[in-house]
């Protein structure tokens, strides 16, 4: 005759669900608790002494089933309190739990990251068996408490393998390298039967983090000793060790040698392949993959965008779709990344669109990445308009509005921002910080970057070694290039990045021996630098002049550091040998360029066919720069220039006719001053100041001291035909003149005068200003398109070379 069904079993069985739209499939009430236990206080009143047994013994089972249950779920508050109480009913009707309830219940508190709950679980346990132990240990290991975790693993008889990972993922998750090492060669040395993938698995991500080839070799070499060099779930992190070590040419070999390869190795080495630069590579791999998945999609979409090409990432995304994958909010991300870099509003708003029919639209880092995405587009109200109908806000999502208005030129908005984040209650981590003073720092006054740097101190923020960059950056680009130098010696440690940003502030303020001198300081310490800071010193050695030097530092980049030139660096090495004359060589160079300079590098070039009055290779120049920007403006005023100096009259006016005919006008100059908190913006001729009167006679005055001591005002670069004197009038009215002149009046003397200018410095002005500093004996501090210029008794920081 079959037993009847108590009833705690019967409270297990209708256990009710959520559903599959919550975080836990089920959840159990205080009814079903107390069920539970109802048929055991029943069986205490009315059953015999077997039959009590038999009941008891029920219940507890199904206390079981419902501790197993909770220990496989990740747990919200509510449930912690009803697992709480499922406890506090253990521990009222059962006299001697079973071991089971104890290690679930020891499980449910770990996930929690309750470790004095757990902790308190088991101490009750009166003989622990190897999962107990495991359970405990792991408890510890995941929440940094080291201290415990030793002593409960020295406490342990016989550790397994479970206990020996734990113990080494603590040290290498929470510690330092040199004592997860320590864990890992005592674990070779007593216990190397227990050795895993999970073992091997871990210490190639503790290389990784730390970056150290010699631990992460000497683990693939123990692998092999161990005989695990087969298991795919080992050779995919060996793959991603040495792939971002850049030993690419390893990672393949581990690679091609692996009999058998999952999605994820592919998948890895697809990533690595992005990683070093090797796009061709990935996606040849990628056409070859037996079956792909969502990840391989995402991965291709995300290794296009982060190696600049932006329309082919574009392309595998739309395909993507086609090929019915699932697209997930990292493969939004990343897409959207590569609309906003390359600049394309209308088909990031596609994908806008797009977002919103497949239900991401509230996705916290879909919108996030959206805000980022139209912010690059130059679209920040856009980006404005997603941002506030974002149900939830991150750390994430306010970075990227406030890093779009700095992107925008709206660095009073970023500010604004900023301080409406913190009342939110959110504050800036390092990279919020860094990235929002990044990208204020070509707007920011000297004031503002005094801001940054108190922020970053009160908050601690300025350890990290990202804001420190940012700020060293910020304060070169305000023309503080004392402020740059103090911050970089008062850091502890110091990058690559560190190094390269006090290589370039060098460099932007004319200091090319103090610029140079840095660059081989970092080559002494062994640091490798990176393309960027090679910019920075070879646009040292252009400023300087250094023809050789610069030639030297260039062969070294690409044999010695193995860096593929980019635009960037021809740009560089055209502005050396242009600024010095050179034109011929630099005409050469480029025939030898395996493409062809950017706008830059002819800007660059004609500029200095202008200079050095150049007309053959400068009429070359500008033609290649028109054929390449056809409505930019600057290569026909450049090229009118050089045919004015020449006396080419009927050209100039043929270009004026063409210019008229296709609607070009010429970008008018701009010059601002800073003064108690207000801008004050000029133009040429500009009279809109209150306080016109007084700057125009200052000027007339400076004009007057100036002629006594020797300036000779240079006219040619006036292309209007009007009379000498006008010219001369025109030249003295210049925006930067009234800047000065404004300064002068107001700015309190023994401070210097800071202009910043939208073009580049006409050089008449550039030589009015060294007489006027020498006159009034005080810094004038010119910040324009390409340069600082630091005026100092007569003199300037770049040495007449700009």
């Amino acid at each position: 005759m079959a037993r009847h069904r108590s009833c705690s079993e019967a409270a297990v069985d209708n256990l009710p669900c959520t559903g599959p739209q919550q975080k836990s499939e089920w959840y159990w009430s205080e009814w079903t608790l107390s069920m539970i236990l109802a048929g055991t206080r029943h069986i205490q009143r009315y059953a015999p002494q077997k039959e009590k047994h038999i009941q008891s013994h029920s219940a507890q089972t199904s206390m079981k089933t419902i501790s197993e249950e909770m220990s496989k779920n990740w747990l919200t508050s509510w449930e912690f309190l009803q697992s709480k109480k499922l406890h506090c009913l253990i521990i009222k009707s059962l006299t001697v739990p079973d071991i089971f309830l104890y290690n679930n219940l020891t499980s449910v508190y770990s996930k929690f990251n309750n470790s004095n709950y757990a902790r308190h679980v088991f101490d009750q346990i009166p003989n622990p068996n190897i999962y107990s132990w495991n359970t405990i240990l792991s408890t510890y290991s995941k929440s940094g408490q080291l201290y415990e975790m030793q002593e409960i693993f020295d406490r342990m008889r016989s550790p397994d393998a479970v206990s020996w990972n734990s113990v080494i993922s603590g040290h290498a998750n929470y510690g330092t390298l040199e004592d997860s090492v320590n864990a890992y060669r005592l674990m070779l040395k007593c216990s190397f039967v227990n050795l895993s993938r999970i073992t091997f698995s871990t210490m190639l991500i503790l290389a990784i983090k730390h970056a150290s080839v010699t631990l992460g070799m000497q683990v693939h070499g123990h692998i092999w000793k161990f005989g695990f060099v087969s298991y795919v779930f080992v050779g995919s992190p060996l793959v991603d060790f040495y792939s971002k070590t850049r030993r690419i040419n390893d990672a393949k070999r581990v690679f091609d040698e692996l009999s058998d390869r999952n999605s994820v190795v592919y998948n890895t080495m697809i990533s690595g392949f992005f990683r070093c630069g090797m796009p061709e590579d990935s996606k040849h791999l990628f056409r070859k993959m037996p079956e792909t998945d969502s990840v391989s999609w995402t991965a291709m979409v995300t290794g296009l965008t982060e190696n600049g090409l932006g329309s082919e990432a574009v392309d595998i995304f739309r395909e993507m779709i086609l090929e019915r994958f699932i697209i997930d909010q990292f493969t939004f991300g990343s897409v959207l990344t590569a609309r906003g870099g390359l600049s394309s509003l209308k088909q990031g708003k596609q994908i806008h669109a797009f977002i919103i029919r497949t239900g991401y639209k509230d996705n916290i880092f879909v919108g996030s990445a959206l805000v980022d995405m139209y912010s690059k587009c130059r679209s920040i109200h856009y980006a404005e308009n997603v941002f506030k109908q974002m149900a939830h806000k991150n750390i994430v999502s306010w970075t990227a509005l406030i890093v779009g208005y700095g992107q925008n030129g709206l660095s009073e908005e970023a500010l604004r921002i900023l301080c409406e984040m913190q009342r939110n209650g959110i504050y800036p981590d390092d990279y919020t910080l860094g990235s929002v003073i990044s990208s204020c720092a070509n707007l920011a006054s000297v004031e503002e970057g005094a801001e940054f740097h108190g922020q970053a101190l009160v908050s601690g923020l300025i350890s990290f070694i990202t804001v420190s960059n940012a700020l060293i950056t910020l304060y070169g680009k305000c023309g503080s290039i004392e402020g740059s130098h103090k911050l970089f010696n008062e850091m502890h440690v110091k990058d690559e990045v560190s190094w390269a940003a006090l290589v370039s502030a060098y460099a932007q303020f004319g200091k090319a021996n103090e610029s140079i001198d840095l660059f081989e300081q970092m080559l002494e310490k062994g640091m490798k630098p990176d393309g960027v800071t090679f910019i920075g010193v070879l646009s040292a050695c252009s400023r300087a002049g250094l023809v050789d030097k610069g030639y030297q530092y260039f062969d070294s980049m690409v044999k010695v550091n193995g860096i593929k030139p980019t635009l960037g660096q021809y740009s560089c090495m055209i502005d050396l040998l242009s600024r010095a004359g050179k034109l011929e060589e630099a005409k050469d160079f480029i025939h030898k360029m395996p493409c062809s300079p950017d706008s830059i590098g002819w800007s660059t070039l004609l500029s200095s066919c202008r200079f050095h009055n150049n007309l053959e290779i400068g009429k070359w120049a500008a033609d290649c720069l028109l054929e390449l920007v056809p409505e930019d403006p600057a290569g026909y005023i450049l090229l009118s220039s050089i045919y004015a100096a020449n006396g080419m009259r009927d050209e100039v006016s043929g270009l004026r006719r063409v210019m008229r005919d296709k609607g070009l006008i010429k970008t008018p100059g701009y010059s601002w001053i800073k003064y108690k908190n207000k801008v004050h913006e000029f133009s040429a001729d500009d009279r809109s100041n209150p306080f016109s009167d007084k700057i125009y006679a200052e000027l007339d005055i400076l004009y007057t001291k100036m002629i006594d001591i020797g300036y000779k005002p240079d006219t040619n670069s006036i292309l209007h035909d009007v009379e000498e004197t006008e010219k001369i009038k025109m030249l003295n009215h210049h925006s930067e003149r009234l800047a000065i002149a404004f300064g002068l009046i107001f700015i309190p003397s023994g401070l210097p005068i800071r202009v910043t200018k939208n073009l580049r410095v006409c050089g008449d002005c550039h030589n009015a200003t060294k007489f006027i500093s020498k006159i009034v004996q005080r810094e004038i501090l010119v910040r324009d398109s390409t340069r600082y210029h630091l005026f100092k008794d007569g003199t300037c920081s770049c040495g007449d070379f700009w």
